[in-house]
Formats: C-alpha cells, structure tokens, sequence
C-alpha cells in the first residue's frame, strides 16, 4: 500500500498549467477542480466532491484552499492564461492584420469549443456565482480581452465603423459559438475563416 495521491484523469483541463511554486497537492486540487467545474458548472462541483477526489477530506481540504469561490477564480485566472499564450502563439507568425484577427478568433474557437473546456463553464456560470467573486471575474475577463482591442485597432476598417461596437460584436459571437455549434461539418478554423470573412471591412 503507498502514499500516493490520486492522480487526476488526463483530460483537456488537467493541462492548464498552474503555478510552479504551489505545493503537489494544492496543484493536483486544483487540477480536480478543473475537472469538474469543467464537467459540472460553478453550481454543480461541490467543495466535498473536489475534496474527495483529491483523498483531502474535512477540515484538512481548506489548509490548501480559502473557499469553493477562491478555487473557482484561481481556476479561472489559469485557464484564461492558458488561452492567452495560445493566442498569442497563434498570432505572433502572422503580419497581415486579417490574418492575425483569423488566427486569434481560430484560437479562441479551439478552446471555447473543446469538449471539456474549462472557458464553457466559466463563461456561462458568471452570473451563478455571488457579485464579489463575479467582479473579479470580470476584470480578469476585460484583460484576456484586451489582446482583440489591439487586433481590432490594427484593421484597416472605414472610419464610420466603431471600433468598439465592432469589438463587442466579435467577442459576443465567439463567447456564444457553443450555444450552437455541432462538430463534424466545421472546425473551429473553418468557423473562424467564416466568421472573420464577414466580419471584414476595409477602407475603399
């Protein structure tokens, strides 16, 4: 019989990378919770369940963790700055603005619409969880954004455009892709040449 803590499943969210100095266990709390604010919503992962899977029970659970809350932003913050660097990877070969603005949306589509993405859930669960934990959320949310200001200004759209409108629109269409997206016909780079292709504006 050995001492070894339970590993979490290989799945899309237990390669979110969380920070080198935390302890084996903290990070493998965290790798479970992934899991399962992935799988079951903000609602549906209960601090006992994450405790159990983790072979942490009572007391001993909340020497790693502050709160069900401060696990859920922690896990949040990770999984935004996971997608960060992917887009950032996508974009950082490409010079012609379109094709930054295609390989950015392309990107986010990736990760919006993997089976068990940890950005489905905590997206959707901003308004379940209590107002102070939702503003942080948000704030951290306007900073993932901010890489699409940059893209955005950098096109050559017609003055009469707002920018700001343009931006908002974009965003709220590849936020909700997987309200209604199907695999099997499109891939994500499919989606996101579609959907830059109508989105493109140039100056006449």
């Amino acid at each position: 019989m050995t001492d070894r803590m339970p590993q979490p499943e290989e799945t899309s969210t237990s390669r979110v990378s969380f920070d080198r100095d935390l302890s084996p266990r903290k990070r493998q709390i965290l790798e479970i919770a992934a899991q399962l604010f992935a799988r079951n919503g903000y609602k549906g992962a209960s601090i006992r369940d994450i405790g159990e899977q983790a072979g942490v029970l009572g007391g001993s659970l909340y020497h790693h963790i502050k709160s069900k809350d401060a696990l859920f932003v922690e896990v949040h913050n990770a999984a935004l700055d996971a997608a960060s660097a992917k887009i950032s990877e996508a974009i950082a070969g490409e010079t012609d603005p379109w094709a930054r603005l295609e390989a950015a949306c392309a990107t986010m589509l990736e990760v919006r619409l993997e089976p068990e993405s940890l950005a489905r859930p905590l997206v959707n669960d901003f308004r379940l969880v209590p107002d102070d934990v939702r503003r942080q959320l948000i704030a951290r949310r306007d900073a993932f954004e901010e890489p699409f200001r940059a893209l955005v200004e950098a096109l050559p759209l017609p003055p009469e455009v707002d920018r700001s409108v343009y931006r908002n629109l974009l965003l709220s269409t590849l936020n909700h892709a997987d309200g209604w997206y199907r695999p099997g016909r499109l891939t994500p780079a499919d989606i996101a040449r579609q959907i830059t292709a109508l989105f493109h504006h140039e100056k006449r």
